[in-house]
């Protein structure tokens, strides 16, 4: 956790062991988004050659908590936060630019997706949309939710679905995760298990958040961690029985 008033959603852990700091207002290297790549880069290679102890009061103070594959830190730029991805074992040299592009490719085919921008050209960054001018915001993952493991396949995309529509009590926003559902199915984005989809609580109702971690992987044995009607490899029948059992209409599963 990067502080104990740092971590995912509204909860809070006393006290903080670090103050805030915003990244415009560091000017040592300990912090710049290239040295931090390359610090990250050697700690996943168990590089023992360059000595890392310069760096650990950065690396703690900025890494993030959200987990997952590939390193990331959270930092405040031009007001607002952000969670800033770097390189994982097996990535290609540009992997931030793809998220990115895949970001553009979500939010024109209308999947709501926070703000994202290509920092130095080069690392891939989405605004925390636990955080808004009016304060912070409960999330809760469906794995949390569900009790669902998200380290192997666990959920089917028909059971996320319900699980949506009885939260949120909005089809709306279940149609906003069936729209999901399709993108993940289309771009073979087969890494969308149960932590890759979270629901927000803003005080007065729950709603679908924005979605992330989107773009082409592979999954578990090439097939989607979460499946479609029961499906790792859905067709487009097993898309259509699973937004029928949601209760999409046909001109919404279009």
């Amino acid at each position: 956790m990067t502080d104990g008033s740092g971590g995912r959603g509204a909860i809070e852990y006393m006290p903080a062991v670090f103050e805030a700091q915003s990244y415009s207002a560091i000017n040592d290297e300990a912090f710049s988004m290239q040295v931090f790549d390359e610090i990250a880069a050697r700690l996943l290679r168990a590089d023992p050659e360059k000595p890392i102890d310069a760096h650990i009061d950065s690396i703690l103070k900025y890494s993030g908590s959200s987990g997952g594959a590939r390193p990331k830190v959270f930092v405040q730029i031009d007001g607002k936060e952000w969670l800033v991805k770097f390189r994982g074992h097996g990535d290609p040299d540009n992997i931030g630019e793809i998220e990115y592009n895949y970001s553009l490719m979500a939010k024109r085919c209308g999947i709501q997706m926070p703000e994202t921008r290509l920092f130095e050209n080069k690392y891939f960054g989405t605004q925390r949309f636990d955080r808004t001018p009016g304060g912070k915001i409960h999330i809760i993952s469906a794995a949390a939710l569900l009790n669902a493991d998200y380290k192997t396949p666990s959920l089917d995309y028909r059971s996320l679905l319900s699980a949506c529509r009885i939260l949120t009590g909005d089809m709306n926003e279940t149609e906003a995760l069936f729209r999901l559902m399709v993108f993940n199915v289309i771009i073979r984005n087969r890494d969308d298990h149960a932590k890759n989809f979270s629901f927000l609580f803003d005080g007065e109702r729950w709603r679908f958040a924005p979605a992330y971690d989107v773009l082409p992987s592979a999954g578990f044995g090439g097939q989607h961690t979460t499946t479609v009607n029961g499906s790792g490899n859905p067709t487009k029948e097993d898309v259509i029985a699973a937004a029928k059992a949601a209760g999409i209409g046909e001109k919404k599963q279009e």
